[in-house]
């Protein structure tokens, strides 16, 4: 099979394949057993439909209006105007990436064969990923509950050939517009076919996934500048020793203990210059990090879990199930979710916190054990890296504030209807916020370090041979080293994309191994 295809079954999907579309724009593909499933619980549902007893969501109305029958002539109007209706999102558009993953996931879902939509239905909603047909969602409308229903409607009302989308060359058009260049057919909506489409935690699904793949890289990419940030303040890496961390057997932390030791080894600034200073063991910001690095690790692992779970489930409302009834449930409930992403912005908020300290440390001449006052080329004629600090600082503020949990909210909806809703919309717009500012915070901080390392070797200290991979790398990536003061900006945008991207690992794996 084609690299670049992604094959929707009937069992669900893997993280892997979701960034592969949302980001990287694979090709999706039905699988002959998810189109035989679709058919089947088509059957289903189209059995339904015809008996004199009312159904929800194939012969009712929805949510507090689901006592009223529909008639079977009015049936197709229902169901374009569920999607309509809830077509009522506001304010700015959301990523493309994260509409491309709530479509993934939708169909994902679409083809479990739960839901009884036809199968052309499923493959348009293939055709229009595979044409790079990009609904316009809205940031606000979803309450996480009965899942994404304002993102996923604006998404479902593309495939009915009206609204706007986004076409392949990011000009927003009307809807059947681009449908139509791209010789896609709008769907006519049957039975339970517009409900089925708006059911569902794919977008808070698709943000918790893109999340963990950037924080993973991030929390390895902290874990390197947390030791260089020790090597440059002639700290000690005997607190890394494996012996100590086993005897506090948290997996993170023993991953992120073996991460520093690896960058350090052949260093000649730590384990022996103590001895000459004021101090009998290191700041907290400095001995802890695997503690604190590590416990985020553990909560990634968590999430993933939770993330694995999700991405194997049909999340619909009613679903079809393989005995042939049609039964009402609450699986669409976006807690697991929700909780999971707001324990996420915990995590970045502390390992923002962490970095910064350190930060301000390699900064502060009482406490850096020789270094120059902010690292400045002539402090006073120079200011160094003061106010990187200072920005530095206010992502770290903000990081506080989305640390608030989402989840511990609900406000009724529907009539008191959906009386109990889980914001995981919210939860992940604001981790998604948290996750870009960290990569700017770790940033920062590598920019002091690398810094601060190379005068250190000025002053006679060999640096470790991964550290100064690191250096050259991040120096070949535009961001110059010490010196007299100069516009700062472009530095630290550059820091920020040589982390964001992943170039920090890829530099230092190649003296240290795989990094956990």
């Amino acid at each position: 099979m084609d690299m670049h295809t992604v094959v929707v079954g009937t069992s669900g999907t893997t993280a892997e394949d979701v960034v592969a579309v949302a980001r990287h724009g694979a090709r999706v593909e039905l699988s002959a057993a998810a189109v035989e499933a679709l058919a089947a619980a088509r059957l289903i549902v189209d059995a339904l439909a015809a008996k004199p007893e009312p159904v929800y969501g194939v012969s009712t109305g929805f949510g507090a209006l689901a006592s009223r029958h529909i008639s079977p002539e009015l049936r197709a109007q229902l169901q374009r105007n569920i999607v309509r209706s809830h077509a009522a999102g506001m304010g700015p558009r959301v990523e493309r990436e994260v509409v491309r993953a709530l479509m993934f996931l939708r169909l994902k879902t679409v083809a479990s064969g739960h839901t009884g939509v036809r199968p052309e239905v499923a493959q348009t909603m293939a055709d229009l990923l595979n044409a790079g047909i990009t609904p316009v969602v809205h940031e606000y409308g979803s309450l996480g509950c009965s899942g994404d229903l304002a993102p996923l409607s604006h998404c479902a009302l593309t495939l009915m050939g009206e609204g706007d989308a986004e076409g392949p060359d990011g000009t927003v058009r009307p809807a059947g517009e681009l449908l139509a260049a791209h010789g896609i057919t709008p769907v006519e909506l049957r039975e339970k076919e517009g409900l089925a489409l708006l059911n569902g935690t794919d977008g808070m699904l698709g943000m918790l996934v893109m999340a963990l793949a950037d924080l993973k890289n991030l929390y390895t990419s902290a874990d390197i500048t947390a030791a260089l940030s020790l090597e440059a303040l002639l700290g000690t890496d005997k607190v890394l020793a494996p012996e100590l961390h086993a005897i506090r057997p948290h997996p993170g932390q023993g991953d992120s203990a073996d991460n520093m030791l690896r960058v350090l080894a052949g260093s000649g600034l730590t384990g022996h210059h103590q001895d000459d200073a004021p101090r009998v063991q290191d700041a907290y910001s400095v001995r802890c990090a695997p503690q604190v690095n590590g416990a985020g690790r553990d909560t990634l692992d968590y999430a993933a879990v939770v993330a694995g779970r999700e991405l194997a489930s049909s999340v619909d409302n009613p679903v079809v199930l393989p005995d042939g009834r049609v039964e009402s449930n609450g699986n669409f409930h976006g807690a697991p979710v929700a909780y999971v992403l707001d324990f996420l912005a915990i995590v970045a908020a502390d390992l923002g916190s962490i970095c910064e300290r350190r930060t301000d440390r390699l900064l502060d001449k009482n406490r850096s054990h020789g270094l120059p006052p902010f690292l400045a080329d002539d402090a006073g004629v120079d200011s160094g890296l003061m106010i990187a600090q200072y920005t530095q600082a206010a992502l770290v503020s903000e990081m506080k504030r989305l640390a608030v949990p989402a989840s511990a909210d609900s406000i009724p909806s529907s009539a008191m209807q959906e009386d109990h809703v889980s914001m995981g919309w919210s939860a992940a717009r604001k981790l998604r916020t948290a996750v870009d500012n960290l990569a700017r915070i770790v940033a920062v901080e590598l920019y002091a370090a690398t810094r601060a390392v190379e005068i250190r070797a000025a002053q006679g200290l060999t640096p470790a041979p991964a550290s100064q991979a690191a250096v050259d790398a991040l120096r070949a990536a535009g961001a110059e080293g010490p010196g007299p003061d100069r516009f700062l900006a472009p530095d630290l945008a550059a820091a920020d994309t040589f982390v964001r991207e992943g170039r920090l690992v890829a530099a230092v794996e190649p003296v240290t191994g795989p990094l956990a």
